[in-house]
């Protein structure tokens, strides 16, 4: 399948831009072009019933979130939640980067959505971002109720890096007692230990991540050092994928990603985890975040929201 034709055209003004890789600028014009990036592809906020900006306890200190309601419950009613793990690599992305997707996913899955704000590399690399989103989904389920939410209907995910940390902490909620999550929601995840895939080879240039990049954000997250035997990192080396959450996979056909969703997904069916995975053929990663010029992440966003629905609709 060809290209998208709307991804065609955002492929197109990103060739003409010609902003340098990462390696070439500093944190602070990464962080900062991911922003401007977001407000180009989204650029009309959508209408949310509330949002909060507040602090949890986190391992190393407070972690800021963003909690979003979709309407007021009714009396005697809770709402499901859905913990979100922003991408980026694991050192670019924030609370904002990801504002309108959270907006989206909450109207649209008709539940309480937590934003986490973890530390990002380089400056606190593998393993503070994990830590800081097992304890943001660990404080969820503890304090669901205080914010209208059933602890019993909780979901996780997120995109890339954020699709990465949604399977460390389904895993976790498995093996360390956690919280019995409804559903993990992986989108575009990035999830093995290395990068060598056929997608990784066929899309290294051209597609929004390049390769460079990708080696860019592992320099950043790992600090150099050879992660590649810890499922913390990769969560496809699980030594056992079963009695997991079931997963929601969503991947891009012209995503370098794209491969180790695919073979996740295959690794939970395997061990009995009910899962979906959806392929957007025509697509890049981040497409998702591309809701004012592509219909490919419109369709993305109507199916998460109706995923979400019935994954937390009570029982």
């Amino acid at each position: 399948m060809a290209v998208d034709g709307d991804i065609q055209k955002i492929l197109d003004l990103i060739k003409q831009a010609g902003r340098p890789p990462y390696r070439e600028q500093t944190l602070e014009e990464a962080r900062a072009g991911y922003q401007v990036m977001v407000n180009l592809m989204d650029p009309e906020e959508e209408p949310i019933h509330r949002s909060q900006d507040r602090s949890i306890p986190g391992p190393a200190g407070e972690i800021p979130v963003r909690v979003y309601w979709p309407r007021e419950a009714g009396s005697g009613e809770t709402l499901g939640v859905f913990i979100y793990l922003h991408g980026g690599g694991f050192v670019i992305g924030d609370l904002d980067t990801h504002d309108p997707l959270c907006r989206r996913l909450c109207n649209r899955g008709d539940c309480i959505v937590v934003s986490v704000d973890y530390r990002l590399a380089p400056e606190h690399p593998f393993p503070a971002s994990g830590e800081d989103c097992i304890a943001a989904m660990n404080w969820c389920a503890a304090n669901a109720a205080e914010l209208g939410g059933d602890p019993s209907r909780l979901a996780i995910g997120g995109d890339s890096a954020g699709g990465n940390l949604s399977a460390v902490c389904a895993l976790a909620a498995r093996d360390a007692d956690g919280p019995d999550l409804r559903l993990q929601l992986l989108i575009y995840p990035g999830v093995a230990p290395h990068q060598d895939s056929q997608s990784h080879a066929a899309f290294a240039e051209g597609y929004v991540l390049t390769r460079d990049n990708i080696a860019w954000f592992m320099e950043q997250y790992t600090g150099g050092r050879d992660l590649s035997t810890d499922p913390n990192f990769a969560p496809t080396i699980a030594a056992d994928h079963g009695g997991q959450a079931p997963a929601e996979i969503i991947v891009a056909g012209y995503d370098p990603l794209r491969d180790e969703g695919m073979a996740y997904a295959e690794a939970l069916s395997a061990a009995g985890v009910p899962t979906n995975l959806v392929n957007y053929e025509g697509a890049v990663h981040a497409f998702m975040q591309y809701y004012g010029a592509s219909s490919a992440c419109r369709e993305a966003v109507e199916h998460c929201g109706s995923v979400l629905k019935t994954a937390l609709a009570p029982a």
